[in-house]
């Protein structure tokens, strides 16, 4: 994902507007499908690295949070949470995006599914002061891409491995039914 950002302010709308653009590339670990979708917070491993010409290419991102569908507190919003910390210069820095689902008509699915609002916070986690934000967004090739290179890292077998990525497609596809066909949460 990437997308204009701006540091020195607090507000990813105003931060998108950036010429400069920040990437952040990251991979999921779910570590137990089945332990992944009994918990209500949908939570998961991320890492990466991030691109940030203010900061430099390819900064590693060995620490976040992922969270598919965590609820907001109001039954018709949920959040797709993705968090990396990483260093820089020495200095401990924490980027925390949240796509924002809501109930409603298929047409928001894409906008909604692929949209992070993003701030930066220096520290170990989004407690620290914000000191950048901005918008990353998802294309159409990258998602084509994610899709192509899931895989099952802890799966003994093929079979093993193709069902989990079956458990956790068919759980994406359901939940996405209930916001965006069934307009209803679970």
């Amino acid at each position: 994902m990437a997308g204009g950002f701006t540091l020195g302010v607090t507000e990813p709308r105003i931060g998108a507007r950036a010429t400069t653009l920040l990437a952040m590339h990251a991979t999921i670990h779910i570590e137990d499908i089945k332990t992944f979708t009994a918990d209500s917070q949908y939570r998961a491993g991320l890492t990466g690295h991030i691109d940030f010409p203010p900061f430099g290419p390819g900064i590693p991102a060995e620490s976040g949070v992922f969270s598919l569908f965590m609820p907001s507190g109001e039954p018709a919003l949920t959040y797709m949470v993705y968090e990396l910390g990483f260093q820089h210069d020495g200095k401990s820095y924490y980027l925390a995006g949240k796509k924002q689902v809501r109930l409603g008509g298929f047409w928001k699915l894409w906008g909604e599914t692929t949209t992070l609002y993003c701030t930066l916070h220096e520290g170990i986690d989004s407690t620290g002061p914000v000191v950048g934000a901005g918008i990353l967004r998802l294309g159409v090739i990258e998602l084509i891409k994610i899709l192509t290179t899931a895989h099952a890292t802890n799966a003994a077998t093929k079979r093993e491995s193709a069902e989990a990525l079956w458990q956790f497609f068919k759980f994406f596809v359901v939940k996405l039914m209930h916001i965006y066909v069934l307009q209803r949460p679970d």
